[in-house]
């Protein structure tokens, strides 16, 4: 065969060779999965959806493309993970790349005081230090036994309301607005260091609400801040509005309370009770060598009662609603209860009782995991990440879907259902999911709630005194409705009625 036909095709054999064996080398790596995106138009459709129906919408994708998918939010990919194993990659064994926080939005940047709070901060000097300033001064064990007289005194006073309201009529009583005051006024005292009046309480109160329940608002702003500053000028007014209120209430009281210090001469380590804002007062901020501003001190002051307040009490609801609606699991822990504190003269659950109440805590964490107050937890990563063979670029957001994996069936037997049970068998479970995500209700990894064991010290104290001292039931003929509706958290579409008699 003549050479000049013999070599050109030796090559071309040799060519395609090396492309079949090699061509996996070079598949392209794109980012995950997700529907079609129409410039503008999908972009405005996803901003305008609430959390309930973001939420909604991002179940049926997860089960049409998989366990990890992209959707364009605004001008950003932002990616939403459904899948535990995958959580726990991303959040415990890569953990440094995961830890980052969103690129805050016109609207958050307002809020945040330009991610100036734990938060939202961006991962790095600043959010170290806000994090141990809150984990060192406040979270201590021995700051936490501190507010114990705080404690037992708001629990009390939450006893006492809810048999005055109860006392007054027939009719069923809504406790949820008094879980939040009681747990809001607790969380006030930690801040400030002081009882402050009812009016206070109540100012500051008004003020933080009216932003949560109206955040929702202010998503449209973001897109094309520069035109909707003019399109939708009143909506910002009424944001600046808003945050001007909060400001005009704590300011004043953040103020007192550095002149009383000043004046008395305390400081964080002369062994009195050590509020939150004593500790912001006394705060250094390393990397840009400064004090905190009163529009920062401001911004963490909300973070610390919303963080605190919200949460707590819709879990709260959450737990007590189970119980009712399953009589014999109140009754399961009454008897608990009885077995270690006996006939007191006092009837009281005290906090060191807890720790011998496994049954109480199996409902907890039952409780947390059936309804978690936060359904998603939004992370971003610090550069580009191959992560399961998708591309995750680097800013890009990740959001853990938390409600979707605390009801994986792949990781619980019968998910739906409330089943104390299942924690019992596991005395050592592991909330922080160091080890396996099973649920992740206060988040996972460097970003996990710094307050989560304080968040569940109140829940077990709370619940452990209201069923010691109430029994709790349903209305004649009615029932406990479990529909959830997105808010700032996951609460119960229909608040939890219910007639309560004291247990003598």
């Amino acid at each position: 065969m003549e050479a000049w036909f013999i070599i050109p095709v030796t090559l071309c054999v040799c060519m395609l060779t090396r492309a079949i064996l090699f061509s996996h080398h070079k598949k392209t790596i794109t980012i995950p999965p997700g529907p079609p995106h129409i410039p503008i138009i999908s972009s405005i459709l996803w901003l305008r959806k609430t959390f309930s129906e973001l939420e909604a919408v991002v179940k049926t994708l997860h089960a049409k493309y998989g366990p990890i998918i992209t959707l364009r939010i605004g001008t950003e990919r932002t990616i939403f993970i459904a899948d535990h194993s995958l959580a726990h990659q991303a959040l415990i064994q890569h953990g440094s790349l995961f830890s980052d926080r969103p690129k805050a939005r016109a609207a958050l940047k307002i809020l945040s005081s330009n991610q100036h709070n734990i938060s939202s901060a961006s991962y790095g000097v600043t959010w170290r230090t806000l994090r141990r300033n809150l984990a060192s001064e406040m979270l201590h064990p021995s700051s936490v036994k501190s507010f114990s007289r705080t404690r037992k005194w708001v629990v009390h006073t939450l006893l006492t309301r809810l048999k005055s309201d109860s006392s007054q009529s027939n009719n069923p009583i809504k406790v949820i607005h008094h879980f939040q005051y009681a747990m809001f006024y607790l969380l006030v005292f930690m801040c400030f260091g002081e009882r402050l009046d009812n009016g206070k309480v109540r100012d500051i109160e008004r003020v933080l609400r009216q932003m949560l329940l109206r955040f929702g608002r202010f998503n449209i702003l973001n897109f094309w801040p520069k035109v909707t500053m003019i399109l939708l000028h009143k909506r910002w007014e009424e944001l600046f509005r808003y945050r001007k209120e909060q400001e005009d209430v704590m300011v004043p009281i953040i103020r007192a309370r550095k002149q009383k210090r000043a004046k008395e001469g305390v400081g964080l380590n002369d062994g009195v009770v050590v509020s939150y804002v004593d500790t912001l007062l006394d705060l250094q901020l390393p990397e840009e060598k400064r004090e905190l501003s009163e529009e920062e001190m401001v911004t963490l002051c909300n973070e610390f009662m919303n963080a605190g307040t919200d949460t707590t009490s819709t879990a709260l609801q959450w737990i007590m609603a189970n119980l009712v609606k399953y009589p014999h699991m109140q009754e399961k822990v009454v008897e608990e209860i009885r077995e270690i504190v006996g006939e007191r003269e006092e009837r009281e659950v005290k906090e060191e009782d807890l720790h011998k109440l496994s049954y109480l805590k199996a409902v907890i964490l039952e409780g947390l995991r059936r309804h978690p107050p936060a359904h998603i937890v939004s992370h971003a990563v610090t550069e580009d990440v191959v992560f399961n063979d998708y591309l995750v670029p680097k800013n890009g957001t990740v959001n853990f879907m938390v409600a979707m994996i605390g009801l994986d069936p792949k990781v619980w037997e019968d998910p739906m259902a409330f089943k104390p049970e299942r924690f019992l068998n596991d005395e050592e479970f592991d909330i922080t999911g160091n080890k396996e995500i099973k649920m992740m209700p206060f988040g996972a990894g460097r970003r996990i709630c710094p307050a989560y064991n304080l968040a569940l010290l109140h829940l077990e104290y709370f619940v452990a005194n209201l069923v010691w001292n109430f029994k709790w039931r349903v209305p004649e003929g009615g029932d406990v409705d479990l529909s959830e509706i997105l808010e700032f958290s996951g609460v119960m579409k229909n608040a939890l009625q219910i007639h309560i008699s004291p247990r003598i």
